[in-house]
């Protein structure tokens, strides 16, 4: 099963429809779920849910082969925890589907990393989709000592 996901707090429609649309096209082969958030759209070729609890949520992730995601750090967090492999597409804010740019710094960062996979419009989102099958997400190593020992030097420095 393949999972798509948009978070809850805003609608992302444009990845929505295009995931819909590459199912009704096969270049997605298989069943899919999509977690769409609060939104008009109603996609015709996939089962999907408004919001899900977080039991369902997590079984969800747990039985998918692998995520198609909005750049939103609680989905990456989540792929990367689980092991799974994840594609991602920002939210632009020239679409109104957010208030700046930020998931763009996201994505770019956690690709450069080589954690997940990033298409930055549906065009690319079409030619990840095609790549996913072979994408090996690079492990994330957890440095909460690097940060916790960067905040305690900087808690430290005299007040200017």
């Amino acid at each position: 099963m393949i999972f798509v996901t948009v978070g809850t707090v805003m609608p992302f429609d444009r990845l929505v429809k295009a995931v819909d649309d590459a199912v009704a096209a096969r270049i997605i082969v298989g069943p899919v779920f999509a977690q769409i958030g609060e939104t008009d759209f109603r996609p015709r070729n996939m089962e999907y849910a408004s919001v899900l609890g977080r039991g369902e949520f997590e079984g969800r992730v747990a039985e998918a082969e692998y995520m198609i995601s909005h750049a939103g750090m609680g989905s990456i967090a989540t792929a990367l925890v689980h092991n799974k492999r994840l594609l991602v597409m920002p939210r632009r804010r020239r679409y109104r589907e957010h208030v700046n740019d930020h998931q763009v710094a996201t994505a770019r960062k956690f690709g450069e990393l080589g954690h997940v996979l990033v298409a930055y419009d549906v065009a690319e989102l079409l030619l990840r989709l095609r790549e996913i099958a072979l994408f090996v997400p690079v492990p994330r190593i957890s440095q909460a000592d690097q940060v916790a020992a960067r905040i305690r030097r900087f808690l430290d420095q005299p007040a200017v």
